[in-house]
């Protein structure tokens, strides 16, 4: 990656803990043998500007990005920490809930007024099960990503088209779930 000036860019210790990563899973998948991936291995750790750590990849599907997100650990860890947002997220409404309901009870008002703020409350509460959902459909069968990485379930933007691109929506007539779907736009 070059910038304007010409000048290289130096590689962080992250980016090349992040493009190693993508080569043990490459070679966990029996996409490169031992002695290509160790030998990708000394590169990228020898790699000092960042322009240099794409090419180790770019023979790999999606550039070796999605390649860590298969791995099997990294699926039940996400759907851990997805359930547990869920739980976190309910414990949090019945709480709120438990106190306006508390409120209500000690004001002695005739109207149930916390019915307003409990549908808010169902309301998020629904969509943070709607994300959860979507997540673990995700997580588990490789959904589509986006131009920012992802999209939560509110969002028809499987085309991976930002409004850059010409707009938001599915693309019409090609199927969201191919590999080639953004390759002819």
């Amino acid at each position: 990656m070059s910038t304007d000036g010409g000048s290289r860019v130096r590689a962080s210790d992250a980016e090349r803990e992040e493009y190693a990563k993508m080569l043990r899973a490459a070679m966990t998948e029996g996409r490169l043998t031992l002695e290509e991936g160790e030998e990708r291995l000394a590169r990228v750790y020898a790699a000092k500007y960042r322009d240099e750590l794409p090419e180790l990849t770019a023979d790999l599907p999606d550039g070796g990005r999605r390649a860590p997100f298969e791995n099997p650990e990294f699926k039940a860890d996400f759907e851990r920490k997805a359930r547990r947002m869920l739980a976190g997220h309910t414990g949090m409404v019945v709480a709120i809930a438990a106190v306006l309901v508390g409120l209500w009870a000690i004001s002695g008002a005739h109207f149930f007024w916390p019915a307003i703020p409990l549908l808010f409350l169902t309301f998020s509460l629904m969509r943070a099960a709607r994300w959860r959902r979507w997540a673990m459909y995700a997580n588990r069968f490789g959904a589509p990503r986006g131009p920012w990485g992802h999209h939560g379930p509110w969002s028809t933007n499987w085309s991976g088209r930002g409004p850059q691109d010409g707009g938001w929506g599915p693309r019409r007539g090609r199927d969201p779930w191919s590999a080639n779907s953004d390759t002819d736009r």
